[in-house]
């Protein structure tokens, strides 16, 4: 399985047990039989290579398989899988689509996916050719169950959106109960996936965190409580910087027919990069995600990690969150010896300049460069 490969530089490299933060690594680093090692092979012939490596990134708020009008072909699928990889992103999570992609799982040069299966939402309140709508909340938890058997051990499930039935009071409004929202959550746990739930409203948190919630998509509505119970309980939340400043186009075009929902949008754009720095000044882990696949391009988190430093962070703290801290999180692995040569290369440190990672020198998947 792929080449065999020597890298002489630093390197991102965990010696001990998850969950331990890795190290970076003076030296050689190998890449044979498809795995990395401090050890090289016996005999082997290396292709050497130069530079910074980490392992590759993972976008966990993807959408392989679905454009802003809903889903997409095969060869769609495989131009989106393609541009992630190229930007150095070798894991996804995907957060919903309409499609069956496990396809790529046979597709040895494009990422591995992990799957949330299709969104959850009601009728008319969600993006149209979307996902699921379920037409009484109360056939959530049976469908969390059997999206649960469907993905990766991930369901997606829309908590809000602007709710139309009510005219020009129509706003930002909760898809779902209390006590659906905690059965279909626990439905979830007992066929062993967790849920992460799209939300921008303030009036969806209490409910999410009550029912026992895995993770947050957006979060735009928390308020300073609800962040400091997030942290407490160790809930993360994807912040998608790049997807949320399109409030302000949300407002535009909800103009006078929805003054309210317009309103609330405009509110949260104002203070958007503001409420993501209190995220991470409470603590709450952050996961890189884009929202590709909407209306967001394949392959950009990378330019969504560099507006990271927006919010108060540092390189080196922005690049544990977009290597070990998320990996661990999902349970993927990090480099450590044997495992998957999943790397992405660079000329210049990242730990300096955050926006090195927008330029990838050698992507390595699977063992083999592409």
């Amino acid at each position: 399985m792929g080449e065999n490969l020597k890298l002489r530089g630093s390197f991102q490299w965990r010696d001990g047990d998850a969950g331990a933060a890795p190290t970076w690594v003076e030296g050689e680093l190998f890449v044979h039989d498809g795995v990395v090692s401090r050890r090289p092979k016996q005999g082997a012939v290396y292709r050497e290579l130069s530079g910074f490596a980490i392992p590759g990134l993972t976008d966990v708020h993807c959408h392989v398989g679905v454009s802003s009008a809903g889903a997409v072909d095969r060869e769609t699928q495989r131009e989106q899988a393609s541009a992630d990889r190229d930007a150095g992103i070798l894991l996804i999570r995907d957060c919903g689509a309409p499609t069956d992609t496990h396809w790529i799982d046979e597709e040895l040069s494009l990422p591995k996916i992990i799957r949330c299966g299709q969104h959850l939402a009601r009728p008319k309140r969600y993006m149209r050719h979307y996902g699921l709508e379920l037409e009484s909340q109360e056939e959530l938890p049976e469908e969390v169950a059997r999206q649960a058997k469907f993905g990766d051990g991930w369901v997606k499930i829309v908590g809000d959106w602007i709710d139309r039935s009510e005219g020009a009071a129509s706003d930002l409004k909760p898809l779902w109960g209390g006590d659906v929202m905690r059965d279909a959550i626990a439905a979830a746990h007992e066929n062993g996936a967790r849920v992460t739930v799209h939300t921008f409203a303030h009036d969806t948190i209490d409910t999410l965190l009550d029912a026992g919630v895995d993770c947050i998509e957006h979060g735009t509505g928390m308020d300073s409580d609800q962040i400091a119970e997030a942290a407490r309980r160790g809930i993360p939340v994807t912040p998608t910087l790049l997807q949320i400043e399109r409030f302000g186009d949300f407002a535009d075009q909800a103009g006078e027919k929805y003054p309210v929902y317009a309103a609330t949008m405009a509110r949260m754009d104002a203070r958007n990069v503001e409420h993501q720095a209190e995220l991470a000044a409470a603590g709450v882990q952050l996961l890189p995600g884009t929202d590709a696949g909407g209306y967001q391009h394949h392959g950009s988190l990378p330019v969504e990690l560099a507006r990271w430093t927006e919010l108060g962070l540092s390189a080196r703290e922005i690049l544990d969150f977009a290597t070990w801290r998320v990996r661990d999180y999902l349970g993927a692995p990090v480099l450590s010896e044997g495992a998957p040569a999943d790397v992405v290369v660079y000329g210049s440190d990242p730990r300096a300049d955050i926006t090195v990672l927008q330029r990838p020198e050698t992507v390595i998947l699977r063992g083999a460069v592409v």
